[in-house]
């Protein structure tokens, strides 16, 4: 069992704003020295809900800031924040890597063209939703015409399939509060918003799991995963035994050596 959710954050990064809100925020962490460095995006999970911000996720960050990656930990707003749920909550986070793509263009230290999403719970859905963006239709409002300039997407005991987490309550309710009502409602909704529903990605997938995780079931990832090779991609699971969900993000858990290695092979850093 981790206590990542009580143990102190690590220091702040440079805080850098990508809109308007006071809560369209990111922090950024940069390696000591030279040279180009790949960029880690971190969105951390909370079931989408305001009462859960990024601090928790911040011993990640850092950690994989140790390693010689920048990490950019993204602020969204979530529901209960004004203009946080639907659309407004995954917007941000698409708003958010297009503008630091933009603004990370010229920096000396950035190497862009090594790229990489990572989200827990949440945050995992968000960041395998944005490596599909490719693949909302055309008349969603999440439809921005952006196509997809990502390395790899990491998902860390994501909610992969939305309708299925309304089937099981994941989080009591949270996939209604996010999309604003149930699959029947809202079709639409969840074709637009539902990873497993953007396939074929055409992008590097990975997802780690905890078989023993009772907040989100490693089905969801597994189920993704399945779906995913049918469609033509190529997606890497890993599951850990014994393993529940918080310890995902926790650098001193033993799951941790499996969470760095896989990703860290994703930003080509090993």
């Amino acid at each position: 069992m981790s206590d990542i959710l009580t143990r102190a954050p690590p220091p702040r990064g440079q805080i850098v704003h990508y809109g308007d809100d006071p809560l369209q925020f990111a922090e950024l962490r940069y390696p000591p020295g030279g040279g180009k460095f790949p960029l880690l995006f971190v969105i951390h999970g909370g079931f989408w809900s305001a009462a859960y911000d990024l601090t928790h996720i911040g011993h990640l960050s850092a950690k994989f800031t140790s390693y010689g990656v920048v990490t950019c930990t993204i602020e969204y707003r979530r529901f209960g924040n004004p203009g946080g749920g639907w659309p407004g909550t995954l917007l941000d986070v698409a708003t958010a890597v297009d503008y630091f793509r933009g603004s990370l263009a010229s920096d000396p230290r950035v190497d862009l063209e090594r790229a990489v999403t990572i989200g827990h719970s949440a945050g995992g859905h968000l960041s395998l939703w944005l490596g599909g963006r490719q693949g909302i239709p055309d008349g969603s409002v999440l439809h921005t015409g952006q196509k997809n300039w990502l390395t790899a997407v990491v998902s860390l005991a994501g909610v992969a399939d939305l309708a299925e987490g309304w089937n099981e309550n994941l989080g009591n309710g949270a996939v209604r509060r996010i999309v604003g009502g149930s699959p029947n409602q809202y079709p639409d909704r969840y074709r637009a918003a539902s990873p497993i529903e953007l396939l074929p990605m055409g992008v590097r997938q990975v997802l780690i799991h905890g078989v023993d995780d009772d907040t989100v079931p490693v089905s969801q990832s597994e189920k993704f995963v399945s779906k995913a090779r049918d469609a033509g991609d190529q997606p890497s699971l890993v599951t850990l035994e014994g393993v529940g969900h918080f310890e995902l993000i926790d650098p001193e858990s033993r799951a941790w050596n499996a969470v760095a290695g896989s990703t860290l092979q994703a930003l080509g850093v090993r």
